[in-house]
Order: C-alpha cells, then structure tokens, then sequence
C-alpha cells in the first residue's frame, strides 16, 4: 500500500560467480559455453571472464608435465642412489642439478622456437619413441647377460652402454618413422591429424615443463633413496635378496614419503609456472582441444593481461582474483601433500620398529 525506493548500485554488472564456472550463452553464440574474452575491436562487446578455460589449461599442463618428468626423474633417482658407481654418481648427480638452474624463459623459448618446429616434421617419430626407449631398455638386461665377459661393463657403470644405444635407438626413431610416414601417406602425421594441429601446443609445453621439472624432482627423490638406513638394504641382501629386490621392497617404501614430497613439490611447480606455458602454448584460453591444441594457464594469463587492466575495472579484480585462487590452489595441494607424506612416515616408520 505504499511506495519503495530501493537504490542499487552495482558497479561491475558483468561479472558474477555464475560467470566464472558455468557456461553462459552470449550473444551471437550458437551456445553456452566457457568463454574468456576480456577485451573487443569494438566497444559494444560484452565482457566474457569465464576461469574455467585457465583452470582446465593449467591442471592440463600441470599434469601432463608431470606425467613426463616423473618416470625420468624416478628412474634416474634409483640408479643414481642404489646401482651406480660412487665415483660415477659424484659426477652424475651435479650435472643433472645444474639442469635446474637455466632460467625458464630460456627453456621457453627453446621450445618455442626450435623444438616446436622439429616437433612438428617428426610427430610420429616423437611418440613412438617413448614405447620405442622403453622396449629397448627391457631388452638391454636379458642382452647383457649373454655378452661375453670382456664386454660387459662393471657393475654401476651400465650407464657407459646404456647411453649410445639408447642415443641410437632414438635416432633411428625420429629418422626412419617420418620418412616411413611420408613414403606410404605422401606427407607428415601432423598434416593428417583430423582435428587439425597448432605448432604451439599442449605436448610441446608438457615436453618443456617436464624438463624443467626433471632435476627438481630428480634431486629431493635420489636424497630421499639415498638417506635410507645403509644397515636395511645390507640386511636384506645379507637374507639373499636380490639388488632389485632390496630396492623396490625396502628402500622404496621407506622413502616413500620423500618421493611422494618430491612429486608434489613438482606438480606445485608446474601448477605456477608462467613462462614456459606462454611461449610453448600459444596462450589460447580454450576448454577443449586436445594434445595437438594450445591452452592458457592461469598464471600466463596474470602476465599477459594485467599490463594492460585498467586499475579498478572488472578485468583488473578478476585477475587478482585468479592469482589468489592459484595461490589457495597451491596451498590446498602442498597441505595434503604434506598430510600424505606424514602419515606414510609415520606407517613405514612403525614397519621399520616392527621389523
């Protein structure tokens, strides 16, 4: 029965929460869909600041990089601190340490402007080559031991024979595959893919972040191996265990919370990192796409977009906003890291007393 004057004042009408993780259907659109698109030719375009196109890219990246630089690192941390020659690993554990200080626009960069390219001219060589080097190391143990005893190395330096024939293996690879390629399809996997392929895109990031990521975890797993009781594995191969055996069944899981450490410590790296993700990506801010296809990470997206913000606008809150979600993000996954890693200590701690 009366009149009500209500006053709103609502500086930023477009942005809400609903905007930032469900799809919305814009105008001209054929869809819903996640869409980032901060700014236009025009000045009658909506703003569009959807984060789940740089939450997808970042945990894409992240991953993927992961998924590369862990059987690497892992590997060469339990022939480096159990098989290898102490002489040879005094050498051997430096070198793969120093990888970790070239800066990472330097790797960027490298990968933006000569890996990507080769990547793209041997595409079928590159993944084959994972299943080719892992067919060729099974091999090497039944091999060897049929070698005549002059040509057998000493025991902790396989390395010496492992390197050229892994060397070789992986030439032969990137050279026959493509030329096999071109003879029976007359042109490169790249140009067959039927979704198309970007020069700059996810497997090249991945490939770059995860070399970045190699001596990080390399170092903390290989001192986590290392800094096991001498007196376990003098033990079990005292009980007539093997080699191997004392290391996947006693030295692993006693460093099991080191490792666990070294794996998060690295995913948090690759969650954060900006400069090799921008350059080897193309920086495309899509929730789709697959390997071939580039992606934009949360933290890319920061530097490439907060020089240009204007200071108090909806674009300008929005990318503090996800800087404070990459640093929450962050800190959820190093807290349950650190959870994890207690309560295996803690459990291979009471085996160890046990035992």
């Amino acid at each position: 029965g009366s009149w009500q004057t209500l006053r709103l004042d609502n500086p930023w009408p477009d942005v809400t929460w609903r905007n930032f993780w469900q799809k919305i259907w814009y105008e001209n659109y054929p869809g819903p869909d996640w869409i980032w698109q901060s700014t236009a030719a025009g000045d009658s375009y909506q703003a569009k600041f959807s984060l789940m196109p740089m939450v997808m890219g970042t945990l894409k990246a992240a991953s993927l990089a992961l998924l590369f630089a862990t059987p690497l690192a892992l590997a060469a941390a339990m022939y480096t601190a159990w098989f290898m020659a102490p002489g040879l690993r005094r050498w051997v554990k430096p070198a793969i340490e120093m990888m970790g200080a070239l800066p990472s626009v330097v790797v960027g960069l490298f990968a933006s402007l000569w890996l990507a390219p080769h990547i793209a001219t041997y595409l079928s060589g590159v993944l084959l080559l994972p299943f080719a080097l892992t067919a060729t190391l099974l091999l090497c143990g039944p091999l060897q031991r049929r070698l005549p005893e002059r040509w057998r190395p000493a025991p902790g330096r396989e390395i010496w024979l492992l390197i050229p024939l892994l060397l070789l293996v992986s030439a032969l690879c990137l050279w026959l595959t493509p030329l096999a390629d071109r003879a029976f399809w007359g042109e490169p996997l790249a140009d067959r893919l039927p979704g198309g392929y970007e020069q700059r895109n996810l497997l090249i990031a991945a490939l770059a972040m995860g070399f970045a990521l190699v001596p990080l975890i390399f170092t903390l797993a290989e001192d986590a191996i290392f800094s096991v009781p001498t007196a376990l594995g003098q033990g079990s191969l005292a009980l007539g265990a093997t080699a191997w055996q004392t290391l996947s069944r006693v030295i692993l899981p006693s460093a099991a919370s080191g490792i666990f450490a070294a794996l998060m410590i690295g995913f948090g790296r690759a969650v954060g990192e900006t400069m090799i993700v921008l350059m080897a990506t193309g920086n495309t801010p899509v929730t789709e796409g697959d390997l071939f296809h580039g992606v934009r990470a949360l933290s890319a997206n920061i530097a490439v977009e907060m020089p240009e913000a204007a200071a108090g606008s909806a674009h300008y809150r929005v990318l503090f906003l996800s800087a404070l979600m990459l640093l929450l993000f962050t800190l959820v996954i190093n807290t349950v890291a650190e959870l994890i890693r207690q309560r295996l200590r803690q459990r291979y701690s009471q085996h160890e007393e046990q035992a």
